[in-house]
């Protein structure tokens, strides 16, 4: 071994120094120091196993569990020195280790290798991330339904293709997205189950010659189960891929949420206003307030798309078992992590700064025919069968739109023209108020069946 190269591990093998070119290639340390909480924990029941299973001494463990207390204290007060020689937080941490508690440090590393000790490290870091994220997804469902009680009887149009389809009401349009961000907070939860395996004890890839106690090492960790095949423990990533295409999906719900609320504060549409905390203006046009938090989220959703073909590309061409292409697994997984916790926390508060203008929805309500469909149904329940009434109706909205009026203008006479069944029962069914009330079944937009579903909502909350 030359003298300058005792830092690392593995310099027995080497005859001369890795260059600082490839240190700089090569290292993570810049940020995989994240993990350091997780990888004190994965080390700690490590070495309590190594000691039940008198792999290693009592003495060593509690010189051991002294030292990553010391550890501990530095990296949180910004006291840690942190060595791109030492690659990754693990060799730095197990460093400092063995220079504060001398062989005891040397031994912990007995019986495993950084490749189940990253996998272990990465999985615990995501269980971690899993955790926050569904908790702060509770938060914005919370926010959401709160902002749909409260607009629950407001009428605005529902859209198809951007057109005017039929009325609903603001608070319905906002349970809808609720329901969104419930079914990703389910898929979290799901790939939280096939994250929480413990990989540790698969060593480099074949396994351990010392008699370790894997069960005993899920149990510290609160891992559910331990990953049952060494290779396979070691070398996949597909727990974090299924976890950044979670992210996908939540980053496409909050896309589509983005540019609804980035047109509707547009002034020729004019139904919202958002919080001027979440908005920022133009350093020339002194009237602009852009709603840059929504329109940034669009952007941001396609970073996380980015992340996630990162992942899966990065896996696929590797043969079996571990491959240094792993340590780019990281940083995609991290800003994606970062990414949703931060998109999460901004949208949970700015749901509760945006207030409705039901003047400027009602009015747009009168300019698409939004209750043609109601018309179509009433003639349906006076007998006419649905696609005659289909046409009639089709024939009223074109008479409606050649005088520039909306059917409910339309005279008795002139609809009676269309169908010999109308009669002056028909007005009620073409106010909003009365589509709306028509709708009165779970899952309908009716103000009361918005109301139950508030209610329900804040049950499964």
């Amino acid at each position: 071994m030359t003298s300058n190269t005792p830092q690392y591990t593995w310099a027995g093998r080497f005859s001369e120094p890795v260059s600082d070119l490839v240190k700089r290639y090569t290292a993570s340390v810049g940020f995989d120091q994240r993990m350091w909480r997780q990888d004190i924990r994965g080390s700690l029941a490590h070495a309590r196993m190594l000691a039940k299973q008198s792999i290693i001494s009592g003495d060593d463990l509690a010189h051991i569990e002294r030292g990553m207390e010391i550890i501990t204290r530095e990296i949180e007060s910004g006291q840690f020195d942190w060595s791109l020689d030492l690659e990754d937080v693990h060799l730095n941490i197990e460093k400092r280790l063995t220079a504060l508690v001398g062989d005891a440090g040397k031994r912990l590393h007995t019986g495993r290798s950084r490749n189940d000790q990253v996998a272990t490290d990465i999985r615990l870091y995501l269980r971690d991330a899993i955790d926050d994220i569904l908790l702060l997804l509770k938060a914005f469902r919370s926010a959401l339904v709160d902002l749909a009680e409260q607009e629950a009887a407001t009428p605005m149009p529902g859209f198809t293709h951007l057109q005017v389809a039929q009325p609903v009401t603001f608070g319905h349009h906002m349970l809808a997205y609720f329901e969104m961000f419930g079914r990703d907070g389910e898929r979290f939860a799901d790939a939280r189950k096939r994250t929480n395996r413990l990989p540790l004890g698969a060593a480099a890839l074949a396994g351990t010659t010392y008699p370790i106690d894997r069960a005993f090492v899920a149990a510290q960790l609160g891992f559910d189960d331990v990953c049952e095949n060494s290779l396979d423990a070691v070398s996949d990533r597909d727990f974090a891929i299924e976890f950044t295409a979670a992210c996908a999906v939540l980053m496409m719900h909050i896309s589509r949420l983005s540019e609804e609320l980035v047109m509707w504060m547009s002034p020729r549409i004019g139904f919202i206003q958002i919080a001027d905390r979440f908005c920022t203006g133009s350093s020339i046009m002194p009237q602009k307030k852009n709603p840059d938090v929504a329109e940034l989220a669009r952007g941001k959703t396609g970073r996380v798309y980015g992340q996630l073909v990162s992942l899966l590309t990065l896996m696929k061409a590797q043969p079996l078992a571990y491959n240094k292409d792993n340590q780019e697994d990281k940083e995609p997984l991290f800003d994606a992590v970062d990414t949703v916790t931060d998109t999460l926390r901004i949208f949970a508060d700015m749901a509760t700064g945006i207030s409705v203008h039901p003047a400027a929805m009602k009015a747009a309500l009168s300019q698409g025919f939004a209750t043609a469909t109601d018309l179509a149904d009433y003639l349906t329940r006076k007998g006419l069968p649905f696609r005659d009434a289909h046409e009639a109706v089709g024939l009223a909205v074109k008479a409606a739109e050649q005088k520039g009026v909306d059917l409910p203008q339309l005279s008795l006479a002139e609809l009676k023209s269309f169908s010999s069944l109308v009669e002056n029962d028909v007005f009620s069914v073409l106010t909003v108020e009365g589509s709306l009330a028509s709708r009165n079944h779970i899952g309908g937009t009716a103000p009361a069946q918005v109301k139950a579903a508030v209610a329900r909502a804040r049950q499964r909350l």
